[in-house]
């Protein structure tokens, strides 16, 4: 079996996706080790017991736990618990292409405000806010090309928010659009909001090799049986392979990274399928594991000039770990009421507001960075949805009425969900560590999760959440509600290894090249030191496009 390569990426997903493509696109050769399987379309198939009820596509957590420590109030002690019964489960897709696989691939770019978050609103005290050590102008041409390669599905309509573009608009037409998309359009237009199409990593016609959507409706969460979905493995890694510089090695658990006096990195250690450790080298390493694995790894790769762990001669591996912020909200739509054009089955709602992108409202306060509305089908998964008709006012139903809740809720109407996304504001209580006893199944320290939230997360979210409330009851919609939580959705992972162009407060320089190795690179949401506010799978793509450069550029240039 070989074991030197120009390229080893640790981590198959969005980030070590791109690397290895547009690398081995350069005509350097590269092996991909990935913990996971190597699944492809005929693996996928939309059943949700497979899928969100058994644990297929994510490790055992008795086998790969996580200890995650929560407190109740701010006063209280902290509580570390490993996840098999605490509740918390943070694997996303474990498997070449990782959570990419299973995303529902909205794609909005972050805004040029995102990356002077600091020098435009100042302060926020208790949170570690900085400005990016990069520009949106830096990112704008991979952003285009993350569209292209990908395949971004889309249509630019003027709006306050709309970002500067190189590109007059997305390469593929939209995906087709629910007749909610209309309704939302016309209660927006009343209230003087300015809906846009959200543009998706979705196919909405062949190409690359690639088929289309089917509009089956099973799409976050599930894998697509068609490639329609941009996930890294068929957008990405299948091309690479293909072209015969990639080589993918799946169950392969990097145990750690070698490094010599230098503080170079030399090799990675890795765990077949059998158990049976293996090393391979490389001049140039990348890691992408998603931000708390990342994190991991590099605590765990300590080394004659890494002793607190890879790249951690700062102490910031780990630190200001980011997932996102924001609100919620829904609304019931009933077919007496809207006809029976709601009853169309898998096409996209594909509708969004930025008008409070940057809120500047005098009732709220100061001007400040606000966020993202997406308004969205609630999923048609029905064990999910049955599950939830299992209280009313607060108690357990049965019998007779579970079975009238259950018909109603399954054939009398439909609902529509809002998905708010603002900043998760990064601060000292949210990072990353090695469990000192906690181990999986290799024997090896699991991470040690610290969660908490900075409460100006909950005013945005509340904020952006109520007024998509708004255009639901314009709209016509019942029994809306609105809220936002402080609890962080688990698949929204960044930060643990922010960029920056100091090496005493950031892990990374802005190329994403760690400060204390120079053929050591990461390429997953870690290098993020604020988060934005929408998914980050389109931001990691593009950086990692970016970064995919700079590693040419260090070997001397294009193969190719």
């Amino acid at each position: 079996m070989r074991d030197e390569f120009d390229i080893c990426v640790i981590g198959g997903g969005a980030g070590g996706g791109v690397a290895a493509f547009a690398l081995a696109q350069a005509g350097y050769d590269v092996v991909i080790l990935e913990k996971g399987p190597w699944l492809t379309e005929k693996d996928f198939y939309k059943d949700e017991i497979a899928c969100c009820r058994r644990r297929t596509y994510v490790p055992d957590l008795k086998d790969e736990p996580h200890v995650i420590e929560t407190r109740e109030e701010d006063d209280q002690p902290w509580r570390a618990r490993p996840t098999p019964g605490s509740g918390w489960d943070f694997w996303n897709g474990n498997c070449v292409g990782g959570s990419s696989n299973f995303m529902s691939g909205f794609f909005h770019r972050l805004k040029p405000v995102d990356f002077q978050l600091r020098s435009s609103f100042g302060p926020i005290e208790g949170a570690n806010v900085v400005d990016w050590p990069i520009s949106y102008d830096d990112l704008e041409p991979y952003y285009a090309k993350v569209e292209r390669e990908v395949g971004v599905s889309g249509r630019i309509v003027p709006h306050p928010q709309l970002e500067p573009r190189s590109t007059p608009d997305f390469p593929y037409p939209p995906t087709r659009e629910h007749p909610i998309a209309g309704l939302i359009d016309a209660s927006c237009k009343k209230l003087g909001y300015h809906s846009i199409p959200t543009a998706r990593a979705i196919l909405s016609q062949p190409a690359m090799g690639r088929g289309s959507c089917s509009y089956n409706g099973y799409c976050g969460s599930y894998g697509c049986a068609t490639g329609a979905k941009g996930g890294a493995r068929a957008a990405l890694i299948d091309r690479a392979v293909a072209g015969g510089r990639c080589e993918v090695r799946a169950h392969s658990m990097v145990a750690r990274l070698v490094s010599d006096r230098t503080g170079k990195v030399s090799a990675a250690e890795y765990f077949d399928k059998n158990g049976v450790r293996r090393r391979v080298t490389a001049r140039v390493y990348v890691v992408a594991c998603q931000a708390i694995e990342t994190a991991r790894l590099l605590l765990r790769s300590t080394g004659p000039r890494h002793p607190q762990g890879l790249a951690n001669g700062s102490g910031q591996v780990g630190r200001n770990l980011l997932f996102a912020a924001g609100g919620a909200g829904s609304g019931r739509l009933s077919y007496r009421k809207f006809g029976e054009s709601l009853h169309e089955f898998g096409t996209f709602v594909n509708r969004a507001l930025l008008d409070w992108y940057v809120i500047d409202d005098p009732e709220f306060g100061p001007r400040q960075k606000g966020g993202t509305i997406d308004f969205v089908h609630a999923h048609p998964a029905p064990i999910a949805r049955a599950t939830s008709q299992l209280r009313r006012g607060g108690r357990l139903v049965w019998g007779a009425e579970l079975k009238r809740n259950l018909e109603a809720h399954f054939r009398e109407g439909r609902d529509v969900k809002i998905e708010a996304f603002c900043d998760w504001l990064p601060h000292d209580d949210c990072y990353v560590t090695l469990d000192p006893r906690v181990k999986d199944k290799w024997g090896l320290p699991v991470a040690r999760v610290r969660v908490d939230f900075h409460p100006h997360n909950l005013q945005v979210g509340w904020y952006l959440a109520e007024k998509g409330a708004r255009v639901l009851k314009e709209l016509g919609a019942e029994d809306v509600v609105s809220f936002a939580v402080g609890s962080p959705p688990t698949n929204l992972q960044a930060g643990g290894c922010r960029f920056g162009k100091d090496p005493k407060t950031s892990v990374l320089d802005p190329d994403c090249r760690a400060h204390e190795a120079e053929n050591l690179f990461v390429t997953d949401g870690s290098f993020m030191p604020t988060a934005g506010s929408a998914p980050y799978t389109f931001t990691i793509y593009a950086n990692a496009f970016r970064v995919a450069d700079r590693i040419k550029a260090q070997l001397g240039g294009s193969r190719a």
